[in-house]
């Protein structure tokens, strides 16, 4: 196989993003044949090198699409779903991944990919946003919501995920689900608060089984607080945050 018999068998089966091992497998070519081959088409421009074993054309640059071929069983996450679900207007230098292999991260044409690894149970919630070699996974709006609260280091801000709640209709059966699945208690409890709070009365199923869920043990509710602030005993929550406050945050005039 020459170099452009390759090229157009990438052109007339669609190919924008591969994997070397299962070209090479579908093209029934050695090892040495199609790493020299590629290895020119990178020199010549023609592709690009993402990390070992794994290409895509120089053209092609889906963040969503690159980021979640990189790793197995993947899906676009936390702070990146909340800006593609249209729930925050800010936006991170980096994409967020979430997975369930464990991956360092990796920086490719200007982009640097964050893996966040979580446990298989953990993985709900996927589904799936564009097309043909532009369709790549994402976490649904109530499971983004869900995952932000349990790893808020990565959803860009408290107060961002206070406004997403409070602007967003929700599922109480996929909250509940999602909660379920994360296992959780204190996200649990700060999602049932807000609930209440704001009034929420399409969410008033998973606000009694949130209830369900409460212990006896205080959580912050915001968790990058001080630990100071009136405890709220319906929830076992510090307010470290006063509800007046929460309600400026949401309505974004904090």
């Amino acid at each position: 196989m020459t170099q452009n018999d390759f090229v157009k068998y990438l052109e007339e089966e669609e190919i924008s993003i591969f994997e070397i091992q299962k070209l090479k497998n579908s093209l029934s070519l050695d090892n040495r044949t199609v790493n020299e081959i590629v290895e020119n088409l990178v020199i010549k421009g023609f592709l690009s090198r993402i990390e070992r074993g794994k290409y895509c054309r120089a053209n092609f640059r889906d963040e969503n699409v690159i980021g979640t071929f990189i790793a197995k069983n993947s899906a676009v996450a936390y702070w990146s779903a909340l800006n593609l679900h249209g729930l925050t207007e800010q936006f991170s230098n980096k994409m967020f991944i979430q997975t369930i292999q464990l991956k360092k991260e990796v920086e490719f044409s200007g982009t640097t990919y964050q893996f966040v690894k979580i446990q298989p149970n953990k993985r709900v919630g996927i589904v799936f946003d564009g097309y043909g070699n532009y369709k790549y996974p994402i976490t649904d709006i109530e499971k983004t919501i869900v995952d932000c609260f349990d790893l808020p280091e990565y959803s860009g801000g408290f107060a961002e995920l206070v406004r997403a709640f409070y602007n967003t209709n929700l599922s109480s059966k996929k909250l509940i689900d999602y909660c379920e699945a994360v296992n959780n208690i204190a996200i649990i409890k700060r999602l049932g608060f807000l609930a209440e709070l704001f009034e929420k009365k399409n969410l008033r199923s998973f606000v009694k089984f949130a209830y369900s869920k409460v212990n006896r043990s205080y959580n912050l509710f915001d968790t990058f607080g001080e630990n100071t602030g009136k405890l709220c005993t319906n929830w076992c929550l510090r307010m470290n945050l006063s509800q007046e406050n929460i309600l400026k945050i949401a309505q974004n005039q904090y």
